[in-house]
């Protein structure tokens, strides 16, 4: 039955539990309650289709720039630091965003790769505070994870993990249909600070947690150990993917409301993120007690195939309905993809470098949306915001290709893993799932 493992723990890690989902409901809300907004905030500012994706991308760069210690850190010092820094950032930002207002638009010239270019000091301050916001999921969503898979028995991990991440649909359709509701109702003043209040409300409940996770003090604190774990085979397959798949989730992130003005559309874009978010609490149901049963491979491998309709149906769309459908496939794949590759690197991990391995193979979702931006939004600007989805319907297909094929130690491993057939090889503490045959 659906949630019967929470009646397996503790009065007190239940209490640990609920505290915590409650945080990262919070924290999802207040990040992606900006998404139907923020673009629109910086076009009001004079922004270009080519600024609006790199002031958007410029999350991801703080993100990235903040992801190796951050991940150290949630090994050495413990979850419980990361989630307090990553709920302060989403507290802090909308104020900020709202501040550059008061920004004179004075023109600064700048020589970027050789090339002498001008732009507008809001922009340039909407790109730190942007940026200043990326840490704030380099440190709540390692932590957050961390901490669930520390709290989870082995033969139960994706079943958890699964139940957790709900906070990620839940918040990601409360978060855009209050933020685009506001916006229509108040203006962004009324959007942001709303959006900042939910961080203030996060931060105060994760004070009240209490951790199981005991830190080393040497955990984590080779910055060259770190990275040399990039290249390792668990985790340079994910990490790949996941580099393609951060891509698409740029591309969707940022350039769905401007896709739906060009269409010329009388659309809410806060509900194309709630309908996403509904098919991935759906997804999230289920497919992380099935993977506990029967392996991550074949969920990751159907999840990448989902992604990729997903985003062709984006780029066929020309109606409201089509955008809701294209965003309901999308939902359901990333609600499969995410908590999968989570359990799958908890799988491949031990206690004390959950933080640093897990986080290692985010740093190529950091990259893919840290690259969606700038380069989607430069060649929109010279074709179109259509062509651009058809193009990253193409690198999720790509990283399909890589993952059926580089999952394991040899070919015949990984298309067995990536069919269901054959375990983990990598996994350090997993059983094998009941019913399936080794490769």
């Amino acid at each position: 039955m659906a949630f019967s493992i929470f009646s397996t723990f503790t009065p007190a890690v239940r209490t640990n539990l609920r505290v915590l989902f409650a945080a990262g409901l919070c924290f999802w809300a207040g990040l992606a309650g900006l998404l139907p907004t923020l673009p629109l905030f910086i076009e009001t500012l004079g922004g270009s289709g080519q600024q609006i994706g790199i002031v958007m991308a410029s999350f991801a760069v703080g993100l990235l720039v903040a992801r190796p210690y951050l991940s150290r850190l949630a090994d050495r010092r413990g979850r419980k630091v990361g989630l307090i820094i990553g709920l302060s950032a989403i507290a802090i930002a909308p104020f900020g965003y709202l501040l550059v207002l008061l920004v004179p638009h004075w023109m600064v010239p700048l020589g970027i790769a050789g090339r002498g270019v001008t732009l507008d000091i809001s922009i340039l301050a909407l790109m730190v505070i942007r940026a200043c916001h990326g840490v704030s999921i380099a440190a709540f969503v390692v932590s957050y994870s961390a901490l669930v898979l520390d709290l989870a028995p082995p033969a139960n991990r994706g079943e958890l993990i699964g139940y957790m991440t709900l906070t990620n649909p839940i918040g990601m359709a409360l978060g855009p249909a209050l933020g685009g509701f506001l916006y229509e109702a108040s203006g962004f003043a009324t959007a942001f600070v709303v959006m900042g209040l939910l961080g203030l409300t996060g931060l105060w409940l994760v004070l009240q947690l209490h951790e199981p996770y005991q830190p080393r003090a040497a955990a984590g604190s080779d910055s060259t150990e770190f990275w040399s774990l990039l290249w390792s085979e668990r985790v340079r397959t994910p990490a790949l993917v996941l580099l393609l798949v951060g891509l698409a989730f740029g591309t969707l992130s940022t350039f769905v409301p401007l896709y739906v003005q060009e269409r010329g559309l009388s659309l809410n874009v806060g509900l194309i993120y709630t309908a996403s978010a509904m098919a991935s609490f759906m997804a999230r149901l289920v497919v992380g007690r099935a993977s506990d049963r029967h392996g991550r491979g074949r969920f990751i491998t159907v999840s990448l195939v989902i992604y990729s309709l997903a985003m062709g149906l984006f780029w066929l769309a020309r109606s409201a309905p089509m955008f809701l459908l294209a965003g309901l496939v999308q939902g359901f794949a990333a609600g499969t993809l995410i908590p999968m590759m989570a359990a799958l690197m908890g799988d491949r991990s031990s206690p004390s470098d959950r933080g640093r391995t897990f986080g290692l193979a985010l740093v190529g979702f950091d990259v893919g949306i840290a690259l969606a931006g700038p380069i989607f939004g430069t060649i929109a600007d010279q074709l179109s915001y259509r062509g651009i989805f058809g193009l990253s319907g193409l690198m999720t297909l790509v990283g399909l290709g890589i993952f059926v094929t580089t999952a394991s130690k040899d070919l015949t491993h990984s298309l067995g893993f990536a069919l269901g057939r054959g375990r983990d090889v990598y996994a350090i503490d997993l059983p094998d799932p009941p019913g399936d045959r080794a490769v």
